[in-house]
């Protein structure tokens, strides 16, 4: 360790108290983006960023857009070692339903839940607030100390995450020269566990399509036409049925196609972390996974695509029963996609797939909600491998490599948009009740989350 990063994570530890009055300032402000009633509000938010940045060494500035603003801060960096964008979201979720907070949301209070585990209360405290200051108080630590950072940052808060980050695309796209950097950091992801970090390496894409079976001009009796008219139920039934072979693959023809395999080692890694159907299907009530046979559960809900139904309806639905044969019959499917897997193509194939399975006097329309592609970090990424030793220095135990079930849209326009790759680094934990009552943010998590920052910005500049 270089004596300059020595006194940056003593700086940290000294100064600790100080950190959680500035987080504590921020969580004071009740930005909720998605009620027009806390606009005044989330405007605070942003400019209390901004002032926050510029005791940091950050050249920083509010930027309007058709919704909630944009806070931008720049620091510059060595000429010769990287720039990195970071990003993170300063807007909440709203805090109803209100009356099961233990007390107020926008109060931050340090509760100790255990011995020796304090965790910081508020709306916001993990989602995102905790987590960008995490960050930024690594950079204030490290201006502190040696009146620069050790690699350039741009740091991107915006206000709209919890609404869709509406805005934000159209944003990045007209600044993309001022955005410009070799890779982008992102914060609002979590931990393995408490004593175990995690990257995540990638992130699935996700396609909605929505169908409709037709078959007769209207509703039928089923004691008059039972039997002999198509019911697109039935049809409906049969094609959802075909979607997975026994095996749990999905049977659409060319869908695998960019679905490459993990690494060996990445592999190993996975199955070292130990997830067991028992604790996480568990937890709902269920014991058996469904999923592809011969893969780990944990490849299942994170780096293997899916296909679901999310929703099924047809006919009559109530009280009591109606003999009815319905003239219709709809369903909602999703797709979440890895790899190189092309949403385009998938929608042509699934569609194909579909038509094929339709009696020629019935009828299907496919209405398409759109999609987006899968996002990998390369696994030879020199800043993946500096955040991996960084991490393991700070924790003691090198970090779970795990991708994410879900999507972050923005990442996908970063890459899109910017060329940038996204090293996903995050201190949140299962139990911080995220978008709930009572969230919450361990200390630990505040405190090493600050130290991993200090040293990851040490190594992406080694």
């Amino acid at each position: 360790m270089s004596a300059q990063l020595k006194a940056v994570l003593a700086h940290i530890d000294t100064n600790l108290d100080a950190s959680l009055e500035r987080l504590f300032g921020l969580l004071r402000i009740p930005s909720i983006s998605t009620d027009s009633k806390w606009k005044a509000d989330c405007a605070k938010a942003a400019d209390w960023l901004k002032a926050d940045l510029e005791t940091s060494g950050f050249k920083a500035s509010v930027r309007p857009t058709p919704g909630h603003p944009v806070v931008l801060g720049h620091a510059k960096g060595p000429a010769d070692k990287p720039h990195v964008l970071f990003y993170g979201h300063y807007d909440v979720q709203p805090v109803d339903p209100l009356e099961l907070w233990e007390t107020s949301p926008f109060e931050p209070r340090l509760v100790e839940v255990s011995r020796g585990r304090k965790v910081i209360v508020a709306r916001g405290a993990c989602d995102d607030k905790g987590q960008v200051m995490t960050f930024l108080e690594a950079c204030r630590a490290w201006h502190a100390v040696t009146g620069s950072l050790p690699v350039g940052v741009t740091a991107l808060v915006e206000g709209e995450e919890e609404t869709g980050s509406t805005h934000l695309p159209a944003f990045v796209k007209a600044n993309a020269k001022e955005l410009k950097a070799d890779f982008a950091l992102v914060c609002d992801t979590g931990m393995w566990d408490r004593k175990t970090p995690a990257i995540t390496t990638s992130l699935r894409g996700i396609l909605f399509q929505e169908l409709v079976i037709r078959c007769a001009d209207r509703d039928l009796h089923s004691g008059s036409f039972g039997g002999a008219a198509a019911n697109p139920a039935h049809i409906l039934a049969r094609i959802i049925a075909s979607f997975h072979k026994p095996n749990g693959k999905i049977a659409i023809p060319g869908f695998y196609d960019g679905v490459k395999n993990l690494p060996a080692k990445v592999k190993a890694g996975l199955a070292d972390l130990g997830l067991t159907e028992k604790e996480f299907l568990g937890a709902v009530g269920l014991k058996s996974s469904v999923g592809e046979k011969g893969r780990l559960l944990i490849e299942q809900i994170t780096t293997r695509p899916t296909c679901d139904v999310n929703g099924i309806w047809s006919g009559y639905n109530g009280q009591g029963t109606k003999t009815v044969i319905a003239a219709e019959a709809h369903c909602k499917v999703s797709f979440r996609l890895v790899g190189e897997q092309d949403p385009v193509a998938i929608r042509k194939a699934f569609q194909a797939f579909v038509k094929a399975q339709v009696p020629k006097d019935c009828s299907v329309e496919f209405i398409d909600h759109g999609g987006s592609p899968a996002i990998q970090l390369p696994w030879d990424s020199a800043a993946l491998k500096a955040a991996e030793a960084a991490l393991k220095q700070e924790w003691g135990t090198a970090p779970a490599l795990v991708g994410s079930g879900g999507s972050i849209p923005i990442v996908g326009d970063f890459k899109r948009t910017l060329g940038l790759d996204s090293l996903l680094v995050g201190y949140g934990l299962d139990d911080d009740r995220v978008h709930s009552p009572n969230e919450k943010y361990d200390l630990s998590s505040f405190h090493k989350g600050t130290r991993s920052w200090a040293r990851i910005l040490a190594a992406l500049a080694a």
